[in-house]
């Protein structure tokens, strides 16, 4: 299915949206990406919307990509005797691994990991950050703390540390069932919550076994200060704005989001950008101005995809939301600024002969009227590396691996084609004038840049180029053999 940008949508799956006539409509309307939230549901639940996913792909004929979330450890306080206490700034609060309820001098932590991180002066953040606590005395078993920013306080409320590096892997028990549940079950994604080092990816990638490519989510600040040891790592990056913006001061976080598209764009790496893009739909079917002003900023940065959570999951204007979110991008790419911000962003690599072969693609399609970039890929590679120059023509990708087209259907502009394996440049050149015409980019008058790696079905192979024309007859009149 065709789509009038470059940049992806990634819809998030919920109540709203866990019916088979509601997951097509969303894909027509222009989700190439749906989300499930391992937070919520049963596997056989999740099971039920991977069906409906897959079948959907099936009669629309169209690659749609899976991404699982797992949840990640997850940090709370115990309960109250009476559910909820109000705390006062400058009053000293504990917070302790007794179980017994809580009051408003005192209440359980049942994280001794946390305790064994914390120093004086270190903070906790209860609540999404309304409620903040500064340490002040602690040991392996307490912390007594001082209520900075005071408040409701009530039974279970998540806790963040922003100021330490937990000592907690970022795959839970739950995680572990999780990911093997969904890799088996076929999905293209693994989103990681909690990542705070590079050691936290490579246990994934153990325990994935290349069943799916691993995204991590830059959430906490120790991911963002060893960030490019992370994304060196991963296979995708989420920059997840709502726990960025709970432990770092809000106004470091679009900086932040910047800085990290755009490494991610400098190796050619998928990135989302997530988290309250279109909150206010939820509840409306309108956006609010700022709300598309963010998203439009997303896609000027080049990210690869923009999320909707809560909006598509459990809003009541889910297909709102995305068409919303599609004709922000349509907009936005048809600006001519939005090219000079995208050319002047990108980021020259020459480290090898494929880097070298889509550079000059994306160069050619600039400088002659060809109207498509059509590259043969096994892994994927090639066609990451073609979205990473972000050229005006489409990109078509074309793969024998479902798999492979499905995980490219994060990626920045690229359309997949599945397509025969093939063992000779000519017929790739055949296929690929044949695909360019029967999708509409190009007609039989046209030209299209085909690139490929001989031998074939050799990943990052790519080492030769043409400029065919999308009438057969002239291939075979210019290359009998």
């Amino acid at each position: 299915m065709r789509r009038q940008r470059n940049v992806k949508i990634v819809a998030t799956l919920g109540p709203a949206s866990d019916t088979h006539e509601m997951i097509k409509l969303l894909h027509q309307t222009g989700a190439d990406v749906f989300r499930l939230n391992m937070s919520h549901g049963s596997h056989d639940e999740i099971r039920a919307k991977h069906a409906m996913i897959r079948a959907v792909e099936e009669e629309t004929g169209s690659t749609i990509g899976i991404l699982a979330d797992l949840q990640g450890p997850k940090l709370r306080v115990g309960v109250f005797a009476g559910d909820s206490e109000e705390l006062i700034v400058g009053a000293e609060f504990r917070l302790d691994l007794d179980p017994a309820e809580g009051d408003s001098s005192r209440v359980c932590l049942p994280h001794p990991e946390i305790f064994a991180a914390l120093e004086p002066g270190s903070s906790l953040l209860v609540n999404d950050g309304k409620i903040r606590l500064k340490v002040l005395r602690c040991g392996t078993d307490f912390a007594d703390c001082e209520v900075v920013t005071g408040g409701i306080i009530s039974n279970r409320k998540g806790v963040n540390v922003p100021d330490v590096v937990l000592p907690l892997a970022a795959l839970s028990e739950k995680d572990r069932a999780d990911l093997e549940f969904v890799c088996e079950l076929g999905v293209d994604w693994l989103a990681l919550s909690f990542v705070q080092r590079p050691e936290d990816v490579q246990e994934a990638r153990i325990l994935a076994r290349g069943r799916a490519a691993l995204l991590s989510k830059i959430e906490k600040p120790s991911a963002v200060e060893r960030f490019d040891d992370i994304l060196a790592v991963s296979d995708g990056i989420m920059v997840a704005r709502g726990d960025l913006g709970v432990e770092l001061p809000v106004s470091a976080v679009p900086p932040i989001q910047k800085r990290l598209v755009r490494r991610c764009r400098a190796v050619g790496k998928p990135v989302i950008v997530a988290t309250q893009m279109l909150e206010s739909m939820i509840e409306s079917p309108m956006p609010t101005r700022a709300e598309v002003s963010d998203v439009a900023t997303a896609i000027y940065e080049g990210a690869d995809a923009i999320m909707l959570s809560a909006e598509s999951a459990a809003g009541s204007y889910p297909v709102e939301a995305v068409t919303t979110m599609d004709n922000v991008a349509v907009e936005v790419e048809r600006d001519p600024t939005y090219r000079q911000i995208i050319e002047a962003s990108r980021t020259a690599s020459r480290s090898g002969i494929a880097d070298a072969m889509v550079s000059a693609a994306r160069e050619i399609a600039e400088t002659t009227d060809v109207k498509a970039i059509c590259c043969f890929t096994h892994s994927g590679t090639t066609a990451l590396l073609t979205a990473r120059e972000r050229p005006r023509v489409p990109i078509i990708a074309l793969t024998p691996l479902p798999r492979t087209a499905r995980r490219l259907a994060l990626s920045w502009g690229v359309n997949c084609v599945l397509t025969e394996e093939l063992d000779r440049f000519k017929k790739a050149v055949v296929s690929a004038v044949r695909a360019a015409r029967e999708e509409g980019f190009a007609t039989a008058d046209d030209f299209v840049v085909v690139t490929a790696g001989v031998p074939f079905n050799v990943p990052g192979s790519t080492n030769i180029l043409r400029v065919a024309p999308c009438d057969e007859r002239l291939i075979f009149a210019s290359d009998p053999e």
